[in-house]
């Protein structure tokens, strides 16, 4: 395990047009960044201040994501440093409890598929090359 850090406020980005509301975003985004390891015990978030400057966002809309992920045990509040990332209840070592972590966007993203009536192997297509073009 790497040495605790300071993450920077650009570690999160958000989708204006998402009918999800930008807390539930930003809470999906560091449950992931959690269970794919590039967040890992005593990281120490930005401020609401930074993240919401740095996203032109409400600092209660931050707010309210930190303290949810807190009432889940995701992160701790330390009096003087701010919120840190602590340990996960869950192992997602295991890659099924991984996908489950991308399942709503996916079943979210079917449901547009299926209003605009578009073919599911054309949108397959269209998946594969945005992975692949997002290999960096």
């Amino acid at each position: 395990m790497s040495p605790p850090k300071l993450l920077p406020p650009d570690i999160f980005q958000v989708s204006t047009g998402s009918s999800e509301p930008i807390y539930r975003q930003l809470m999906e985004q560091l449950r992931r960044l959690s269970a794919s390891g590039q967040v890992q015990q005593g990281d120490t978030l930005p401020s609401i201040r930074e993240v919401a400057l740095a996203l032109s966002v409400n600092p209660m809309t931050v707010s309210k994501a930190y303290s949810l992920l807190e009432n889940e045990g995701l992160l701790i509040r330390k009096r003087g440093i701010g919120m840190l990332v602590a340990s996960l209840a869950a192992d997602f070592s295991d890659e099924e409890q991984r996908l489950a972590l991308v399942r709503p966007g996916l079943e979210r993203l079917a449901a547009e598929v299926k209003q605009l009536e578009l073919a599911p192997k054309a949108v397959l297509n269209l998946f594969q090359q945005i992975l692949r073009d997002n290999k960096s």
